[in-house]
């Protein structure tokens, strides 16, 4: 039998910026995924650190402040993550569009995001591939980008350094709990006794939560992204569009509003070249098998908003599933009912974004530190218990 003072349900990236946080912070560390490293939803997303796309109010900030950590985030790791300061623009395709995204970049102008609302010229000056039918777009030089394979496995690297023990295709069968207290797991190789459990395992989360009889208000959220051959350089930055925010953040009571298959542009290219073009939103439980409609719509709608890439094969494609909240938040917490039990999940498109806060919020909220208060109040469970979700 191993002991640990945490165990980490989840190796995405979100379990492995805790599991580095915490094993920093000299704790005793074990991190149980039950496939590989970045695997699941931390493999099949985009490359996009966007702030300009987040709600004002604490999505934002969240976001802002993990930018911040992303500035010297590789230096710290150790370990290229290719993260790349190269801004980010949101492409006004139609009339519709406009006045739903001048108002949306006035809020975030207010709430002290560098962002500018660029004409037709203007835009195409800044990234010559868009069409010239397009009306305008946003852009803010405070976005970046970062891969998130190399990410996931930073993090994970770093954590090893300091003492963690990372064990792939190992999977949770139990966890058992005293007294309403956590006392170990169960994996199918070994059992772990542990006083602390951290689910960080993304959509899977409320899988995790049943074990010990705790509902966690997540959903899988179906995104697909088509990939491209290997293309010289064709996007300046990441590209997203209007549909894009407008599918995100559109209430489910506004289905007439919200595009067919939740489909919004968000193209951007790797280092090795090739272009990843999103994408859909889809609540398709863990249905992996996508409909064809669903990619050549797609593939349809980044064509009209970037011409030139029609030339290009598409090699592949992925389908991951985020882990949706109500209101597009995670949860930070830990279970009222149970104790040694924190939730860290649900950040749906923003796991990438929120990653080394995310990390740092958990650290903080074991060692009971009070620097991001604000933020923990406003990602509690309680919060959807309350509207009796």
């Amino acid at each position: 039998m191993r002991t640990a003072d945490i165990v980490i349900i989840g190796g995405g990236v979100i379990g492995a910026s805790i599991a580095y946080r915490l094993a920093d912070r000299s704790r005793k560390v074990i991190l149980v995924e039950k496939g590989g490293i970045g695997e699941q939803t931390s493999g099949s997303c985009d490359k996009g650190i966007y702030l300009q796309s987040k709600k004002p109010g604490i999505h934002l900030e969240l976001a802002r402040a993990s930018r911040q950590i992303y500035e010297n985030l590789e230096e710290e790791l150790g370990i290229p993550i290719e993260f790349r300061k190269g801004g980010g623009m949101i492409v006004i395709e139609s009339e519709k569009h406009l006045e739903f995204m001048k108002n949306f970049s006035d809020r975030q102008r207010k709430a002290g995001i560098d962002i500018r609302f660029l004409d037709r010229n203007e835009s195409l000056k800044r990234q010559p591939c868009l069409s010239p039918a397009i009306v305008g777009s946003t852009y803010s030089p405070e976005d970046a980008e970062v891969n998130p394979l190399l990410l996931s496995q930073a993090f994970t690297r770093a954590a090893k350094e300091k003492g963690a023990e990372i064990r792939t295709h190992t999977e949770v069968k139990t966890i058992d709990q005293q007294h309403g207290k956590i006392v170990g797991i169960q994996t199918t190789k070994d059992y772990i006794s542990t006083e602390l459990v951290v689910n960080a395992a993304g959509p899977y989360a409320p899988a995790i939560g049943k074990m010990v009889g705790v509902e966690i208000p997540i959903k899988p959220r179906r995104g697909v992204i088509l990939i491209s051959e290997k293309a010289e350089p064709i996007v300046n930055g990441n590209i997203l569009c209007a549909q894009y925010i407008a599918a995100k953040y559109l209430s489910q009571s506004n289905l007439e509003e919200v595009p067919p298959y939740g489909i919004g542009l968000s193209l951007g290219q790797t280092e090795s070249g090739n272009l990843l073009i999103g994408g859909s939103r889809e609540f398709q439980g863990f249905n992996k098998a996508v409909d064809p409609k669903v990619l050549s719509a797609i593939a349809r709608h980044a064509i009209g908003i970037v011409p030139s890439i029609k030339k290009l094969r598409i090699i592949r494609s992925m389908a991951g599933f985020r882990p949706y909240t109500e209101d597009g938040l995670p949860i930070i917490d830990f279970a009222p009912a149970i104790k040694g039990f924190l939730i860290a999940a649900g950040h749906e498109g923003d796991g990438i974004a929120l990653a080394p806060i995310t990390g740092i919020l958990v650290a903080d909220l074991l060692e009971k530190k009070r620097r991001y208060e604000v933020f923990l109040e406003k990602l509690t469970l309680s919060r959807f218990l309350t509207k009796g979700g």
